[in-house]
C-alpha cells in the first residue's frame, strides 16, 4: 500500500494540470474549499459531499476516564469531535481496490 500523504500542494497542483488554471489561481481555489468546509464545521453544521462522504461535529458528554497506570478516576471534559462517514461510493472504490492488490 502507498505512504504517500496528500496535501493541499498536491491538491492545488491536480487542480492546475486538470483545469487549467493558474498555479495560484488553483492553491487559492483548493484554500477557499477548504476554509468553507472547516468554517461549516466550526459553525456545527454537516458537510456532505456526493460520492465521497460527510462530516460532521459530535458532542460527546462529560465522562469518567481512568488512568491506565494508576486506575485513579479522572473526569473528561465535555468536547466536540470531528467525525467522517465515508460514502458507499467511495467504499467501494475502496475495497475494488484492495480486492485487485490482494489477487495480483
Amino acid at each position: 500500500m502507498a505512504e504517500k500523504t496528500l496535501t493541499r500542494a498536491d491538491l492545488s497542483e491536480a487542480v492546475y494540470q486538470q483545469v487549467g488554471l493558474s498555479r495560484n489561481e488553483s492553491a487559492a481555489l483548493v484554500e477557499t474549499v477548504l476554509d468553507e468546509v472547516s468554517d461549516a464545521l466550526v459553525r456545527g453544521e454537516p458537510v456532505k459531499i456526493s460520492s465521497f462522504g460527510s462530516f460532521a461535529v459530535r458532542k460527546k458528554g462529560r465522562r469518567v476516564g481512568r488512568n491506565p497506570k494508576t486506575g485513579e478516576e479522572v473526569p473528561i471534559l465535555p468536547r466536540r469531535v470531528l467525525v467522517f462517514r465515508a460514502s458507499h461510493v467511495l467504499r467501494n472504490r475502496i475495497n475494488a481496490v484492495y480486492k485487485q492488490l490482494v489477487n495480483a
